[in-house]
């Protein structure tokens, strides 16, 4: 089987820091790659694969500002699809833009919907919705006038973690500082539940950090910047829990998964795929406010770390991602 992955050209794939889509392209690719495929990725030229690389431009127009990411986006989609028939199957991990092109190639298109933008995109998506192959990231994230093959977990590869049986006694923040991931509300759940909170990630909205996140910054509340795979790995398995309390209907979280894989539960706003993620009073708390929240920190003690573990590797690894896509692939070339 010749299989071409298309990952966003915003990051390197894999990611240095901040990337999930191009992550879980990569996780993706190599994966696929194990089965016994022919894999061609098409990403940025810094890159790294065990596959072909295929690649429009040297790094990502978010590593390199000087580029227009437009230009950058047209040149590599329209560099696969001239090379469609190259391939017997292209799995999109690149949003709608891509479908554009699936009515003037023969080759199956499988997309993976990591997430609408706005309701505005869903136009396209339903354009080709009877000639399309759509997977969603959680049974959340599915819009009613759209036709799925089925829905997917992000998986992520288990040896990038470890297991913490004894954690350390702060909270944490990981994701992008922005106000839909709730940096600021993480910091209200450590300070009402008098705990230790440590922010990691990259300043997304640099008006908000600087109005609601800098000032209140001090020894307790600490901005430690993003954090590559070793450090990642460290922070989340030392945790005593992860605070994810988002304001929107998130996809997925990736950050989510990470953490149970460590051992650490999660306390999570319950909005999105929150419910799907995090097994409420098993693997942490589903909660709807920030005083409920901090009351979940008490509760903290209950969870067992080994069931995070066994409950995210069984749920959330890349080896069973890239069983669930395989029969997928197959069923499509069917």
């Amino acid at each position: 089987m010749k299989v071409a992955v298309l990952a966003p050209v915003a990051w390197r794939t894999p990611p240095r820091h901040y990337g999930p889509w191009e992550q879980i392209a990569s996780n993706i690719t190599e994966g696929i790659i194990k089965m016994g495929a022919e894999v061609t990725l098409f990403a940025t030229g810094d890159s790294i694969t065990a596959g072909k690389l295929n690649a429009i431009c040297d790094t990502g127009y978010e590593e390199d500002r000087t580029q227009d990411a437009k230009v950058l986006e047209c040149l590599h989609i329209s560099n696969l699809m001239e090379k469609a028939g190259q391939f017997d199957i292209i799995h999109n991990n690149f949003d709608f833009l891509p479908l554009t092109y699936s009515g003037l190639i023969k080759t199956p298109l499988l997309t993976t919907i990591h997430g609408f933008s706005s309701s505005k995109i869903i136009p396209v998506y339903k354009k080709y919705n009877s000639r399309g192959h759509y997977v969603s990231i959680s049974n959340a994230d599915r819009s009613p006038e759209l036709d799925y093959l089925a829905t997917v977990y992000n998986g992520l590869d288990t040896r990038d973690f470890q297991f913490y049986e004894q954690p350390d006694d702060y909270l944490l923040y990981f994701g992008r500082i922005h106000p839909d991931k709730g940096t600021a509300e993480a910091i209200d759940i450590a300070k009402k539940s008098k705990r230790k909170l440590l922010i990691a990630g990259i300043v997304q909205d640099t008006n908000y950090f600087k109005e609601k996140i800098e000032p209140l910054l001090c020894a307790d509340v600490e901005y430690i910047g993003h954090a590559g795979p070793d450090k990642r790995r460290e922070l989340l398995g030392s945790a005593y829990a992860l605070l994810h309390p988002i304001s929107f209907d998130e996809p997925f979280g990736l950050s989510v998964a990470e953490a149970m894989l460590c051992g650490t539960p999660v306390i999570a706003f319950n909005r999105g795929s929150m419910p799907e993620l995090v097994k409420n009073a098993q693997t942490g708390f589903l909660v709807n406010t920030v005083d409920e929240a901090a009351e979940a920190v008490g509760w903290l003690r209950q969870i067992s770390r080994a069931d995070c573990y066994d409950w995210a590797n069984s749920q959330f690894s890349s080896d069973k991602m890239v069983k669930d896509y395989w029969e997928l692939y197959n069923r499509v070339l069917d």
